[in-house]
C-alpha cells in the first residue's frame, strides 16, 4: 500500500509546488530568471560622445557579469529628455535601462512641459563615474592664468563670447556658473554638441569653452588651447599640475559630469539588485577603471554606487541647479 501511494504523493507534492510558484508575485518569478535575454541601455546622446563612451565601457563589463549582452542604443533629442521619457514609459522588467548625466537634474528647470518626473518616475540603480570639466580659452587668448582671464573679461565686457554644446548641456551649465562667479555676462554661442563647440574653439571662432576632459585632454596635451583650470574641488590625476578654479580664486566652484543608471519605476527590487551588482562588479574591473582613467573620469565612491546614493545625489543636484537656471531665464518649451 505504501508503495502504491508513493506516485500519488509525489504528484500531490508537485502540484503543491506548482501552486506555490504561481502564488509568487510575477515580479519575483521574473527576477528569478533575470536576465533571460539582452538588455538595452539607452544613451541620450550621440555615439562616440563622452556619455556614450562611458556607457559602452560599462555595458561591456556588465554583460560579462550578467551573462547577457547589454546593448547600447542612442536616442537623441531635447537635451536627453527624449531618452529619459522613453525609458520612463518602458516595461518595468529590467530589459530597458537608462544611463544619463547631469541633464537628469536640470531638465525640470529647463523644460516647462517635461513628460516625466526624475525623482518619482524611475527606479534607481546607482551612480557610475564623474568626469571633470576644464575651462579653456582659444590658443591665442592673451591671459595665461585664471586671475588674468577674469581681469581680462572685466576689462573687455561685451567683447568676449562663451561657447556651449546647447540647451541643458553641462558645458552650458558650467558657463552659467562661471559667469555668476565672476559677475560678468558673456555672449553665449550655442552649438549642436560638444564636438562642434570644441572645433570652433580650436579654430579660434570662439573665445572660451567649459568642456569635459573626455573631449579636451588630447588638445590640452597637444597645447592647442589655453587651460585655465579644472572644475572639481580637488586636482585631478589626469592633470595633476593644473589648479582648480577654486584655487584660482573662484572659491567653492564645482561642476562635474556625473552619470547614473536608471530603470522604469516599478522594476522589481530583485532585478534592481541584480543590475546594481553587475554595475558595481563592472566598476571594479581593472580594465574599466583604466579606460575611464584615460578619459579623465573617476569612479564614484561605493556609497554613491547604490540606488539610494544616486537618488540622494539627484535630489541635491536638482536643488543646486534649479535656482541658477531660473535666475538666468533659460528655459525651453
Amino acid at each position: 500500500m505504501t508503495a502504491g501511494r508513493a506516485p500519488w504523493r509525489r504528484m500531490a507534492l508537485a502540484a503543491l509546488g506548482t501552486a506555490a510558484a504561481l502564488a509568487l508575485p510575477s515580479g519575483a518569478r521574473a527576477a528569478d530568471a533575470y536576465p533571460a535575454k539582452p538588455i538595452t541601455m539607452v544613451v541620450p546622446f550621440a555615439a562616440g560622445g563622452p556619455t556614450d563612451v562611458v556607457a559602452r565601457t560599462l555595458a561591456a563589463a556588465m554583460s560579462k557579469n550578467l551573462g547577457q549582452s547589454v546593448v547600447v542604443e542612442n536616442r537623441l533629442g531635447a537635451g536627453g529628455t527624449v531618452s529619459a521619457a522613453y525609458v520612463a514609459k518602458a516595461a518595468p522588467d529590467g530589459y530597458t535601462i537608462l544611463i544619463h548625466h547631469n541633464g537628469m537634474a536640470t531638465a525640470p528647470a529647463l523644460y516647462s512641459k517635461l513628460p516625466y518626473k526624475p525623482l518619482t518616475d524611475f527606479s534607481f540603480v546607482g551612480q557610475v563615474a564623474d568626469v571633470p570639466m576644464t575651462l579653456l580659452g582659444r590658443h591665442d587668448l592673451p591671459p595665461r592664468t585664471l586671475p588674468e582671464l577674469v581681469a581680462y573679461i572685466r576689462q573687455n565686457q561685451g567683447k568676449l563670447n562663451l561657447a556651449n554644446a546647447g540647451l541643458g548641456a553641462v558645458s552650458q551649465l558650467c558657463g552659467m556658473l562661471f559667469q555668476k562667479a565672476i559677475g560678468v555676462d558673456l555672449t553665449a554661442i550655442p552649438y549642436q554638441g560638444t564636438a562642434p563647440a570644441l572645433t570652433a574653439l580650436l579654430g579660434g571662432q570662439v573665445d572660451i569653452l567649459c568642456d569635459q576632459t573626455t573631449q579636451t585632454l588630447p588638445h590640452i596635451k597637444a597645447d592647442k588651447v589655453k587651460l585655465y583650470g579644472v572644475t572639481t574641488t580637488q586636482r585631478i590625476k589626469a592633470l595633476p599640475n593644473t589648479p582648480t578654479l577654486s584655487e584660482g580664486g573662484l572659491k567653492g566652484f564645482e561642476v562635474k559630469v556625473w552619470h547614473g543608471v536608471y530603470a522604469p519605476r516599478g522594476t522589481p527590487p530583485a532585478v534592481i539588485d541584480r543590475l546594481n551588482a553587475a554595475m558595481r562588479a563592472g566598476l571594479k574591473d581593472p580594465a574599466v577603471a583604466a579606460r575611464l582613467a584615460e578619459l579623465g573620469a573617476e569612479i564614484v565612491p561605493e556609497d554613491k554606487q547604490t540606488p539610494e546614493g544616486l537618488r540622494t545625489w539627484l535630489q541635491s543636484e536638482i536643488e543646486k541647479w534649479s535656482p541658477i537656471i531660473k535666475a538666468a531665464g533659460v528655459q525651453a518649451d
